[in-house]
């Protein structure tokens, strides 16, 4: 039985199934094992981490009378607060662009925006590579390019906000650091029209996740790139990447105070445990507030070199465990709004005993996206491929759980939802 318990009541011999936070914020590269080692529960006491989750069925139970939190209450808390989301609200109006050049911004279908953020992605990758690479050897940020890259990127989440958010996730394990900007920068768009902020404000949210891991630029790429467990040292120095970044664009200029800020301090947490000042609550300031939601959901959802990403929708319920400790809750449902409850790619399955993949959010609720379902749990085989719109007329069909990639090894899961455009 899974059961989430305070870490002063971790003791040896039980099993670690799951911190409650992200691998971002311990030095631990792996769970799934029993506490054995005095030296790692000291070190788990030394984090941050407030919680995490035991298997009593493969370790110790907590001492009789300390309270813990099963897996079934955890997420009917969960899917109760997600179920009373409303649909999400209609765009801001777009303010009339600047730039002279051509910017189409209607919308567009989710097939015609994929292969076009296919090219925004590969063009994207160069540009933000060629910005870590002068950073690294002490140049000034080219801001106004930075800037028109931003406006590309903003063009094609108002054109439909799924596509480039979904395949930025897609990442190799070398893209990581830069298309990691890239996609963070998406989110932050979008979560900006879900805020309904001006043009200007939007176009600076956007700014602040594309640079807000500059300083990433100065760690070496030995110890960014480590794909074991990182040492204290090593992990301090990764720690130091905000201060770092910071430092460059200050001293690069052509950048607001607020972009600044966000790139010091997108690892603050509401409850005052982050980095690296340890600000808490309202002392953050609300770009930072989301720029620490759209950077922690890119990250646990991409592959990296030593842990494989979660599925988008079980990291949005790992999120919503988070929220208020590390989030702040009202941003963190606006952020669930502008993505969906179950985010482009998300592994469902329907009340049928089918397993599909999300590959569109409805524009009706957020409950019903439409699925593409291709596997049979009755029969424990592979069926046909076939869209299925849970908002339709007469669908009877609906979500009941989410599934695990990693459980059902399906290897051709992003090909199901973005084709042939999927990495």
């Amino acid at each position: 039985m899974l059961k989430r318990i305070s870490v002063q009541h971790l003791s040896l011999g039980m099993y670690l199934h799951q911190f409650c936070g992200s691998w971002m914020d311990h030095p631990f590269w792996r769970t799934g094992f029993v506490l054995a080692d005095p030296k790692d529960l000291a070190r788990i006491l030394e984090t941050d981490i407030r919680e995490v989750w035991i298997d009593t069925a493969r370790g110790s139970d907590v001492a009789q009378g300390v309270q813990g939190t099963s897996r079934a209450e955890a997420d009917a808390q969960i899917d109760t607060d997600f179920a009373g989301l409303e649909a999400p609200s209609p765009a801001a109006p777009v303010a009339a662009a600047a730039p002279a050049r051509t910017r189409r911004r209607e919308p567009t279908t989710m097939d015609g925006e994929l292969r076009a953020a296919a090219a925004i992605c590969t063009q994207s990758r160069e540009a933000v590579f060629s910005m870590f690479n002068e950073a690294r050897m002490g140049r000034a940020v080219d801001t106004i390019g930075v800037q028109n890259l931003v406006d590309e990127i903003s063009d094609s989440v108002n054109r439909h906000p799924s596509a480039l958010i979904s395949l930025a996730r897609l990442k190799t394990a070398d893209d990581y650091t830069y298309m990691h900007s890239v996609a963070v920068c998406a989110l932050m768009v979008a979560l900006a029209r879900q805020l309904e902020l001006d043009e200007a404000a939007t176009r600076e949210a956007g700014l602040a996740g594309l640079l807000h891991d500059l300083g990433k630029a100065g760690i070496p790429l030995a110890v960014l790139n480590k794909p074991g467990k990182l040492t204290d040292e090593e992990f301090a120095v990764v720690r130091g990447h905000s201060e770092k970044g910071h430092a460059m664009l200050r001293e690069a200029g052509g950048v607001s105070d607020a972009v600044l800020d966000a790139c010091l301090h997108h690892h603050e947490k509401m409850d005052g445990t982050g980095y690296p000042h340890r600000l808490r609550g309202e002392e953050i300031s609300l770009i930072a507030r989301m720029a620490s939601i759209c950077d922690v959901y890119d990250a646990i959802t991409s592959d990296r070199p030593y842990k494989r990403g979660w599925d988008p929708a079980e990291s949005l319920r790992r999120m919503a465990e988070w929220s208020g400790s590390h989030f702040d809750k009202r941003l963190f449902q606006a952020f669930v709004k502008s993505i969906g409850i179950y985010p482009v790619g998300s592994l469902v399955r329907l009340t049928s005993g089918r397993i599909g993949v999300v590959v569109e959010q409805s524009p009706q609720s957020l409950t019903t996206p439409i699925v593409k379902v291709f596997f049979s749990t009755r029969s424990d085989l592979r069926i046909p491929p076939e869209r299925v719109s849970l908002a339709a007329p007469g669908c009877t069909e609906k979500i009941v759980a989410r599934e695990d990639p990693a459980r059902w090894n399906f290897t051709d899961l992003n090909q199901l939802w973005a084709g042939s455009i999927a990495p």
